[in-house]
């Protein structure tokens, strides 16, 4: 008996163990950290032979030398702080520094553009997810290719009893939907880590609450049949961000940092930027103060502090840019803040717009001392949008890494018709905050629900206790913005096999009125530093027996996703049922957005 016992503590300390891990996947380690996470990196930094020093459980400036370098061999992104790559990193690689590669340009190079392609040129366009009509490539010529994504594994089901806390930051980004829709109409294979599905949610208008009573989002809660598991449901969750009208916005002190190095010659590149800025420039008050800096061999102030009622000088300016040279892009990003700094406007719109395919080519090194400077930067009040443009060299990683360093936000745009709906139709939530640090926590009652996934969201989990931390960051959302989280729920009376672990000592039951779970939300004033608690009920009242339109959308935007990923948990998702989702949508006619998505579900049916 007394075994037994004692296995069963065993089991539950490795969940409890377990959980915690989970709860820290989004956790950043940096200098002055201390504690056992330090301990376990410092001690596989100095078993790697990076680290010559004992483990003391202190971040310090060797620890940080020695992670900057383990970053460097292993091509990571040069931070010297860890974030969930890196730890996934320094748990599973082997290779000791001594034994590490040296490698050459040519083959960092030839390796960087067979792993673009994801297989053999010769095999690429057979297991390809689309097979859209023939590019270049599968006409036997080799595009260069250096594109990067970061690799994540898909949100897991999870036990309600042990994980009774669902917690991640808000995301308002879009980029990896124009990047699908990119690959789709090109014929190009589309990398399944390039796809996140929160980002494909968040691209569509949904008739969402509006907000009331002063709260700064209006909240709409949905429970509703899954379309491809029968013995599970879906769980919808949708903000809807107050909308700030153009008499009341703040003044804005916009810095246009604009890339023109060699390789952003082409009329997806340069050409587009000049004219999507111009597009802005349209959108402006005449207060609002304009500056533009680009960078190439070397930076260049083209323009400081000039007001926007001088668009004709703001115009020539942005059309006299050319693109040539190398891409020093570290002095233009240091030059750029140094601008929005001096021209920084009280309770106004400080942000940088960057503007490049997203290959700094500056040294690995010195983008991870980027990331270092944006962290820093944005304590001042000064924001980061990362505008991201081109294919072939496009470095989607980095540009989503440096927006979530800078408190800013991602957009990839390929058509001066992106740039119009990012920059004009949504320009207020791209550039005036209405909520920051924006946590949500869904807390599950083991009565009604026995498991769940978070569908999407990957990089934005966070640990349940950091919910009600205002030091932990959580994520913007702009006026005007509208975000939706999905969850597949298990029914405590469904029989479905999620591997659901639970524990002998812990008592089901059912929280007072029926309610199948809370939703809490976490927000700051955009100038606040103390976070205000909301919290949502949801009961029966919110378990529908058909899809409504915003469900019914949601849904089909997700299987397509999880069809892309090919999820392990896509059940009995096909693209013939997301195209049918997705037509049966009565608001899809006369939405230009939600017509071209169906547009490209039906390429993809047929490919398929």
């Amino acid at each position: 008996m007394k075994r037994i016992t004692a296995i069963i503590l065993a089991v539950l300390m490795v969940l409890a163990i377990a959980a915690g891990a989970m709860g820290e996947e989004n956790k950043i380690w940096f200098k002055g950290d201390t504690g056992e996470k330090v301990t376990w990196i410092q001690t596989r930094l100095k078993e790697l032979e990076y680290l010559d020093k004992e483990p003391n459980g202190v971040f310090d400036e060797d620890t940080e030398r020695a992670l900057r370098e383990f970053q460097q061999v292993q091509r990571l992104l040069v931070t010297g702080m860890a974030d969930s790559v890196t730890m996934e990193m320094l748990e599973t690689t082997t290779t000791k520094k001594s034994e590490a590669r040296n490698w050459s340009y040519d083959e960092i190079m030839y390796e960087a553009t067979e792993a673009a392609a994801g297989v053999s040129y010769a095999e690429s366009f057979a297991n390809m997810s689309t097979s859209m009509p023939m590019t270049a490539a599968s006409k036997g010529r080799i595009d260069w290719n250096t594109e990067e994504y970061t690799t994540f594994e898909s949100n897991r089901f999870l036990s309600v009893l042990t994980s009774p806390l669902s917690t991640f930051a808000a995301d308002v980004d879009t980029s990896s939907y124009a990047l699908f829709r990119r690959k789709v109409l090109s014929g190009e294979r589309i990398p399944a880590n390039s796809i996140r599905i929160e980002e494909m949610l968040n691209y569509f208008h949904y008739d969402y609450t509006q907000p009331r009573d002063g709260e700064p989002f209006g909240v709409t809660t949905e429970i509703a049949p899954c379309p491809w598991n029968e013995k599970t449901k879906l769980l919808l969750i949708g903000l809807q961000a107050a909308e700030v009208r153009k008499d009341e916005r703040p003044g804005h002190n916009l810095v246009f940092l604009i890339d023109t190095s060699g390789s952003m010659n082409g009329s997806d590149r340069l050409d587009l930027v000049k004219r999507a800025f111009l597009l802005l420039l349209d959108e402006l008050d005449p207060e609002d103060t304009i500056s533009i800096v680009t960078y190439a061999n070397r930076d260049r102030v083209v323009l400081e502090g000039t007001p926007a009622a001088d668009k004709t000088r703001i115009m020539e300016a942005i059309s006299e840019l050319e693109a040539h040279g190398g891409t020093n892009g570290s002095a233009g990003i240091l030059r750029a803040y140094e601008i929005a700094e001096k021209y920084y406007v009280e309770d106004g719109v400080n942000r940088i717009l960057l503007a490049t395919d997203g290959d700094l080519n500056v040294g690995v090194t010195s983008e991870g001392d980027l990331a270092q400077l944006v962290t820093e930067k944005k304590k001042n009040g000064i924001s980061l949008t990362c505008l991201g443009f081109g294919m072939g060299n496009y470095k989607d990683n980095k540009m989503e890494a440096l927006a979530d360093y800078g408190d800013g936000n991602c957009r990839y745009i390929d058509t001066i018709y992106e740039a119009r709906k990012a920059l004009v139709e949504e320009g207020g939530g791209t550039f005036i905050t209405v909520a920051k640090d924006v946590k949500i926590q869904v807390d599950f009652n083991p009565a009604m629900v026995k498991g769940y996934r978070l569908i999407g969201y990957e990089d934005r989990l966070m640990a349940a206790e950091d919910f009600a931390n205002d030091e932990k960051d959580g994520g913007e959302i702009g006026s005007g913005h509208r975000m939706t989280a999905l969850y597949e729920i298990v029914p405590a009376d469904s029989d479905f096999n999620f591997g659901e672990v639970g524990s002998r000592y812990q008592e089901t039951q059912a929280a007072a009125g029926g309610d199948w779970l809370t939703v809490s939300i976490r927000a700051k004033e955009p100038e606040g530093t103390v976070s205000k608690l909301y919290e949502y009920p949801v009961n029966d009242e919110a378990v529908k027996a058909e899809l409504s339109e915003n469900m019914r959308f949601a849904a089909a935007v997700a299987e397509a996703g999880m069809l892309l990923r090919e999820s392990e948990w896509k059940g009995q998702a096909t693209w013939a049922q997301a195209l049918e989702l997705a037509r049966g949508c009565q608001d899809v006619s006369g939405d230009v957005y939600k017509e071209e998505f169906v547009y490209l579900l039906t390429l993809l049916e047929r490919a398929n």
